[in-house]
């Protein structure tokens, strides 16, 4: 295999573990606000998370960084064609793990309950975008003569586009409620169970409309295959999740967004970035590939550096693998607000 070509396959390895890990993440912030009847039963949410939230985000600076380094004509024309959603999910992530730091460092209830507003919204906002700005790079996007895309910003909020981000909000959201299941004991884990029933259905529908549309417009037999194992094994989590098997049942979802994440992939394949105004201007794995001593370097480092990381991260999982319920949870400790 050619290194441009051993590159972008890493690339596509890369987001999908980051939207494999992430996405329970998300999907875990959104539920805190849908799920949770108390704010006890939102600090079990989030401490199922605590953890490793940090350490999920390190595949998005890796995806990030490769792509800068082994493609920079595609970093260059994503990075600024999507200034604008790009920097919301920014912003978010910040504001996201400032809310996990700060969260409990007052004891007042109004400060806690903003941060945890704060995870809310910062949750919602990138599991949506994440589909966006990914339904938008394989639809195909107004790149012109000069590599940059044309347009405002608004062009990239097509009905493409915006169905992409519903289907990777409620899909990451299904991958968090199967998680909250398999890490919490007790009512929130029964109702876990009930909720990740209805959004497993509501994805696998979508996934259907969205990557079929996708398929349609640019699908090959690998990508068709790709989308089938997604919705299958959709339909399979779904039905461990009923039958109350939620450690099959997360593992069926990881499935499921694996082969998302590989099917958009396959789908994008000899492009790194289509043109949707001539396909003689679109970017091309070959032609926004860095120079080969650039890829061989980066090949060693990663080489050296993936084990490393991967090996640190399975032990963190394993760690801190135990469940946890409310009973888990000591009762908040707030200050008198009168004097005495």
């Amino acid at each position: 295999m050619e290194l441009p070509h051993l590159w972008f396959v890493l690339i596509a390895v890369l987001w999908t573990g980051y939207f494999f890990l992430e996405g329970f993440d998300f999907g875990i912030g959104v539920l805190t606000g849908l799920l949770a009847r108390d704010r006890r039963e939102k600090r079990v949410l989030i401490n199922t998370i605590g953890p490793v939230w940090d350490g999920n985000e390190v595949w998005l600076l890796s995806a990030a960084g490769a792509t800068f380094a082994a493609f920079p004509d595609w970093y260059a024309t994503l990075f600024s064609g999507f200034y604008l959603p790009l920097l919301v999910i920014l912003v978010c992530l910040i504001v996201r793990g400032v809310a996990f730091e700060y969260r409990a460092k007052r004891p007042e209830e109004r400060w806690q309950r903003n941060w945890e507003r704060a995870i809310f919204w910062t949750s919602l906002g990138p599991a949506f975008l994440w589909g966006v700005v990914f339904a938008n790079l394989v639809h195909g996007t107004p790149i012109g003569e000069s590599g940059e895309i044309e347009g405002s910003v608004l062009e990239l909020l097509g009905p493409h586009a915006l169905l992409g981000g519903v289907l990777t909000l409620v899909l990451f959201t299904f991958h968090g409620a199967v998680f909250a299941a398999l890490k919490t004991v007790g009512e929130i884990r029964l109702r876990a169970r009930r909720t990740a029933g209805g959004l497993g259905l509501a994805a696998a529908a979508l996934a259907v409309v969205s990557l079929g549309w996708t398929q349609a417009e640019r699908g090959s037999t690998a990508s068709a295959v790709a989308m089938a194992v997604s919705v299958g094994a959709l339909v399979a989590a779904l039905i461990a999740n009923g039958s109350g098997r939620e450690g099959w049942s997360f593992g069926w979802s990881g499935v499921a967004i694996a082969a998302f994440s590989a099917m958009l992939f396959l789908a994008l394949f000899p492009d790194v970035m289509p043109s949707s105004l001539g396909a003689e201007w679109s970017l091309t794995v070959e032609g926004a590939a860095s120079s080969p001593y650039t890829l061989r370097i980066m090949t060693w480092c990663a080489a050296i550096a993936t084990p490393v990381v991967m090996l640190y991260q399975g032990w963190t999982y394993w760690v801190f693998r135990k469940r946890i319920g409310v009973q888990h949870i000591a009762e908040p400790v707030h200050p008198k607000t009168t004097a005495e």
